[in-house]
Formats: C-alpha cells, structure tokens, sequence
C-alpha cells in the first residue's frame, strides 16, 4: 500500500483560494497570533504555508461572523483555553446560580446551639471547611447553604447516626473525593463549554450549574446498589480465599 503523497506548500495567494479569506486578513491573523509561522521563508517577504491552514482560517472566519468573537477570545477558543474574561464571567453566572438555589435565612451560633446542635459537630464541619461563619454584629451567623449543610447534620443526628459511626477519618476523605470530583467537572467545563459558547456564556453556565448538581444525585443513586454488589462479592471472594500456611523454619543444630 503506497503511502500519499504530502501536499506541497503553498504561497499566501493560494492560501487566500484556499480558505476564501483575503490575504490581508491571513496576514492580520498571523501578526494577531492565530496562526502559525510560516513553513517556509523563502524570501525577506515571501514565504510558503501548508495547505491545512485554509480550515483553521475559515473556522477563525466563522467564530468572527456568527459568534462576534474579538480576535483575543478566538485565539483562546482555538487554544482550547478559556480567556480571563470569559473565566470571571463563568465565575459570576456560578455565583448567581448558587444564590439562587440556596435559602436567604441565617442563624446565629447561639441560636443553632439553642436548637440542638451539638458544638463539637459544628466545630467538626467548620474544620472540614463545610460551613464558614459570618461575623454580624460581634457574633457568628450562618446562612445558605452552610445553614442547610448543619440542618442536615442535625437530621442524622436525630435519625441516630452519631459521630462514632461517622468520625472524621472517615468523613475527611469523602470530602475529599467530593472535591477532586467537583475539580474534574470544572476543568471539563473550562475545556469543553466555555470556548464554545460564544456569546451564550452566562445563560449557558448557569444552565449548566443546575443540571450538573442532578446529575451527580442521579449517577450516585443509579450506582449505589450495583457498587454495593460489587463490594460485597469482593469482600466475600476475599473471605474465601485461604490463608497461606507458613512452612515450619528448619532447625539447626
């Protein structure tokens, strides 16, 4: 089977052809950054291109007219890398998700201690970094979600699930792992999403704020019992498995 032949490389007029993109504008976007050197110099102001490039500009072209990108977001679009812009305006549609999902009332210390809570869980979840006091008035307040995240503490607490079952050995981990897993989401999301959204960013993050946190309840829910499974056949092929008799040592005389 005969290999194929590589293209040759091609001046800047056949580029312009190429792509359907003039010449001029090739040129801007090779001073912008968009575009690779030149293959080729063949003069001080003549120079040879790969064939391949005439795709890169027209996507360049594209993302210019149907997207209205500035030149500095494509450059990060193609890079794969989201811009600083386009990082704070995900940051801020976070934030306005988050607000919006969690309760506008706050509790003092006091008032949660008053309740039931118990102060060394509440010093537990704060060593953990789970809820963060506000300092209103002289005293600690807790609001949104960290007043949710202590409500909930007190509800296991009331069902009998106390801290020896759950110590922080245990607890710090899962925490952890939730942190590593909330990592992954927003690296794929700062690679995949945000440079393709366009224009679309903050309605396009916020969206996906919501359905993100659906998502992880319902792919837990669907693997708790098949991981169950999975544990308790391990756990039994281990019992199983007999244990290895050490050989008598020999004396010596």
């Amino acid at each position: 089977m005969s290999t194929p032949t590589p293209q040759p490389f091609v001046k800047m007029s056949a580029l312009a052809r190429l792509s359907g993109v003039p010449a001029a504008t090739i040129k801007h976007y090779l001073r912008e950054g968009l575009l690779p050197p030149a293959d080729v110099k063949t003069a001080r102001n003549s120079a040879l291109y790969a064939p391949s490039l005439a795709e890169r500009i027209q996507r360049i072209k594209r993302l210019q007219r149907e997207q209205f990108l500035p030149l500095r977001v494509i450059k990060s679009v193609l890079a794969g890398e989201p811009s600083k812009e386009d990082d704070a305006e995900a940051a801020k549609a976070i934030q306005r998700a988050l607000d919006s999902m969690a309760p506008s009332e706050s509790r003092t210390r006091a008032q949660l201690i008053a309740g039931g809570l118990l102060e060394a869980d509440l010093a537990f979840f704060e060593s953990l970094g789970l809820v963060t006091a506000i300092r209103v008035g002289g005293g600690d307040t807790f609001a949104g979600d960290d007043l949710t995240l202590l409500r909930v503490l007190g509800t296991s607490r009331r069902a009998g699930i106390t801290m020896q079952m759950l110590p922080p050995d245990v607890v710090g981990p899962y925490v952890l792992a939730i942190r590593e897993l909330v990592r992954l989401e927003l690296e794929m999301f700062r690679r995949s999403v945000i440079p393709r959204a366009g224009k679309d960013l903050a309605k396009v993050t916020e969206a996906a704020t919501h359905l993100s946190e659906q998502l992880v309840v319902l792919v837990r829910r669907k693997m708790l019992l098949p991981t169950l499974h999975a544990l308790l056949e391990e756990h039994a092929a281990t019992s199983a498995r007999p244990a290895r008799s050490k050989k008598p040592s020999k004396r010596v005389s």
